[in-house]
């Protein structure tokens, strides 16, 4: 029930925000809310010295961000917004869970060693733009930063033996990260980048090593509306 009352109420914000923006005139003050979709390349950064740069990995999000001008011209405000995340990373790190306690460890022999996250983001921008009431096609500068809340991480791999591991919600992970975000270009489709400024992984180290791995992402944004 509740997740119908939250789509609902989405719905209609949207097809408000959209039907103010086409009764807009030159002139008028107005704000800029989105729905956004976002593809990107992902990596691991910071990783341990033993562990090897990871393998192709991407994330995808979507969501909807809420406008609040700061002049009349409309080409500068302040922006928060809601969505949801999935990542997937194909990386190089060994991880187990045992008794409730993570061990990491680098093993060369193991394959489909992937981890997959579905996230709530919370975005957060100071936006620039050349827009106008009635002018959509514009240059644009969103910069800030997001924060990630965790709602479930699933970690796989398997063995020489060709023996499966998989493990859920492991003990060592940070579900509440944030990191800077950048969002630049002309019209809908937006060059988007993410450095996590929070580590992947708390209190973790591998060999006495402290584990300090952090998300770098770099794509495309889509706004519409």
């Amino acid at each position: 029930m509740k997740s119908k009352v939250l789509f609902l109420f989405l719905v209609l914000t949207v097809l408000n925000s959209f039907a103010q923006k086409y009764s807009l005139q030159l002139g008028d003050s107005y704000a800029d809310d989105q729905l956004y979709i976002s593809i990107s390349y992902s990596q691991l950064d910071k990783q341990p010295s033993t562990i090897s740069k990871s393998n192709f990995s991407y994330s995808l999000s979507a969501g909807f961000i809420k406008d609040i001008i700061l002049n009349k011209q409309g080409s500068i405000s302040f922006a928060a917004g809601i969505g949801f995340e999935y990542d997937y990373f194909n990386h190089k790190l060994k991880v187990d869970e045992v008794n409730k306690s993570t061990i990491f460890d680098s093993d060369n022999t193991i394959t489909n060693n992937v981890f997959k996250t579905y996230n709530l983001e919370l975005p957060l921008e100071f936006r620039w733009r050349t827009s106008n009431a009635k002018k959509y096609n514009f240059w644009r500068v969103y910069t800030g930063v997001k924060l990630i809340y965790n709602l479930q991480n699933t970690f796989s791999y398997t063995d020489a033996n060709q023996q499966s591991f998989k493990y859920s919600n492991i003990e060592a992970y940070n579900k509440l990260q944030y990191g800077l975000t950048l969002s630049a270009g002309y019209d809908k489709f937006n060059i988007h980048l993410f450095y996590g400024l929070s580590p992947v992984f708390k209190d973790a180290n591998i060999n006495g090593e402290s584990i300090d791995t952090r998300i770098l992402k770099f794509g495309l944004i889509y706004y519409f509306l």
